[in-house]
């Protein structure tokens, strides 16, 4: 997935997936902190290969996921293809009502709008991006 989109969550704690990115994440997929004061959609199949890596690992070192998985909500999209972002997800990535939805890779991210201009002025500028694909041996 890839792009980004401006949206708001309206008052009833509702979320419109982006058009162009509605037929890779599909109807129904799942709503999870991110590593950034942010949110992570994950289709479903991104989802399942997730949940097997997990289930690979010794029980100790699962444990580390337990708030992860305890924080994920299993959403479905309604007629005009919103779902519902819970206030304990909105207040994690400090979600008010304006928000950026972007693309990464097999999943989508979910930034206020604040979390995402302050990130976009810090990282992207030609040294950093030359850096990341330097470092991807591109």
């Amino acid at each position: 997935m890839t792009g980004t989109y401006e949206h708001s969550v309206d008052n009833a704690g509702r979320l419109i997936v982006p058009s162009k990115l509605r037929e890779k994440l599909g109807k129904t997929f799942y709503l999870a902190v991110g590593v950034k004061e942010n949110l992570t959609l994950y289709p479903m199949g991104t989802w399942d290969k997730l949940r097997e890596r997990v289930s690979e690992l010794s029980t100790t070192d699962a444990a580390a996921m337990d708030l992860f998985f305890a924080s994920a909500q299993l959403c479905e999209v309604d007629k005009q293809w919103r779902f519902q972002v819970p206030a304990y997800l909105k207040s994690y990535a400090k979600i008010d009502r304006d928000v950026v939805v972007t693309g990464n890779n097999d999943r989508a991210q979910i930034w206020s709008a604040t979390n995402w201009k302050a990130k976009s002025e810090e990282q992207l500028n030609p040294e950093t991006i030359a850096n990341l694909l330097l470092g991807l041996g591109i």
